[in-house]
């Protein structure tokens, strides 16, 4: 189980506060297929960041399995059972994708196992698994190798940070197909920044965040109705969410 209480997180750009998660208490499940959505500068990605330990909170506790993580280091909450995938994969020059999937679940994977983890994300082993992890790949590579890692790692909390972000529409197409096999498969819980609809339709549980506050959290088919409606209100659609 994780639960944030009173979480807060603020900046202070040029001397001037600027509050950008505030007091905001929620508590998630275990084993649930949780995402996270809602506006623009709503603070998504920050609550993502602040549970990772990326961002230290200013104000609150963070507990994870009733553990105290607050002031634990990444690599610390990492060890805790946590995985993250950023929105925007980072290069490891020199560093070949077989070396990056052999860090991620700390021991020494055969040749075997990591080509099964390429290929559940839609990538051809033989192409990839000596393939430097640099600017030679494309962002949705990047992207499905991130993803790979984590499926390697198998930890009980998985986030992943806009995954659709800045890939094509045929990755896209395959990522739906990767998060549906977590969904059915996984034994743990996943956490998706999101505001695709095809992903929001295979959640649990939606968690709307507006100005840094939870605006709504509950089961997907109580709440994905209400955002499908407002968004058809303004003419818009819930792929407009952000």
């Amino acid at each position: 189980m994780l639960e944030l209480k009173s979480i807060s997180y603020k900046v202070c750009p040029e001397d001037q506060e600027k509050q950008i998660i505030e007091d905001l208490s929620v508590t998630i499940g275990d084993n649930r297929f949780v995402v996270i959505t809602g506006p623009n500068g709503s603070g998504k990605s920050t609550l993502a960041k602040l549970i990772m330990g990326v961002y230290p909170a200013s104000g609150g506790q963070i507990l994870l399995d009733g553990k105290d993580i607050t002031n634990l280091s990444i690599t610390e909450r990492a060890n805790c059972g946590i995985s993250f995938a950023f929105q925007a994969p980072v290069h490891f020059k020199g560093i070949r994708v077989i070396d990056l999937l052999r860090l991620s679940v700390g021991r020494r994977l055969s040749v075997l196992d990591a080509c099964e983890y390429l290929s559940q994300v839609g990538l051809c082993a033989k192409d990839y698994i000596n393939r430097e992890v640099d600017a030679s790949l494309s962002g949705g590579e990047l992207k499905r190798i991130e993803i790979a890692t984590v499926i390697a790692r198998g930890t009980k909390y998985a986030i992943f940070d806009e995954p659709e972000a800045g890939i094509d529409i045929w990755s896209f197409q395959s990522l739906i197909q990767v998060f549906e096999k977590l969904r059915r498969e996984i034994h743990g819980t996943i956490i998706i920044i999101s505001h695709q609809e095809r992903i929001l339709n295979i959640a649990d549980d939606i968690l709307v965040i507006e100005a840094g506050r939870i605006k709504r959290f509950g089961r997907k088919d109580d709440i994905l109705p209400e955002l499908l409606g407002t968004a058809s209100a303004v003419g818009s659609s819930c792929s407009k969410l952000a």
